[in-house]
């Protein structure tokens, strides 16, 4: 996984509430086996009309938004568990997700997969939207370390699993994370009486 510290991006506002997996990416794209080209049929239902012409009043779609975070309406990632749609999200390009409710199981799916769920209050997460709809240029800032997002309407703070924030500062997934403490493994190993 790629290292995460701190983010400075523009957003995309998708301010749907209870947006669930299938929406995400619709079950008929999971036959692949790999992480790849999922971001290609990311919201595919709501991006693209039934020939395949993209929908230009969908957010992804217009132009006027970029950037590697998206900001959804409450309740992201309800649903079925599948975890493509962390991959699809990631492979697109977002980095955060923000929301001020996620899933648990989504939210797993995302860290598991080096996409980071920022949960904020339902103020926060209105004010915000509503900056970026008004001024698509306005730049958010994403702080892992010190777990706080912040534009130019405000300061808030978010919770994070430590460990899973150790695993995304250092660019680590579980297996990693295990090589990385190696030593201490094998010190705790040799110093364990067996009985």
């Amino acid at each position: 996984m790629e290292k995460f510290s701190k983010i400075i991006s523009t957003a995309v506002p998708l301010p749907n509430q209870d947006i669930d997996t299938d929406q995400i990416i619709p079950a008929r794209f999971l036959k692949a086996t790999t992480r790849a080209g999922f971001g290609d049929n990311l919201f595919r239902d709501w991006r693209y009309n039934p020939d395949n012409s993209p929908k230009t009043d969908f957010p992804l779609n217009d132009s006027t938004y970029s950037g590697e975070i998206l900001v959804a309406g409450r309740n992201f990632g309800c649903g079925s568990s599948r975890e493509h749609a962390a991959w699809a999200l990631y492979d697109y390009g977002f980095k955060v997700v923000v929301s001020s409710f996620f899933a648990d199981i989504f939210k797993g799916n995302a860290l598991n997969n080096g996409l980071l769920p920022v949960q904020v209050s339902d103020e926060f997460l209105s004010k915000l939207t509503e900056a970026i709809q008004k001024d698509p240029s306005v730049e958010l800032s994403v702080d892992l370390e010190k777990q706080s997002i912040s534009f130019d309407g405000g300061t808030e703070s978010f919770e994070v699993n430590s460990y899973k924030k150790e695993c995304l500062i250092n660019g680590y997934d579980d297996i990693d994370y295990l090589v990385n403490i190696k030593n201490e493994i094998e010190a705790y190993e040799a110093s364990s009486i067996t009985i």
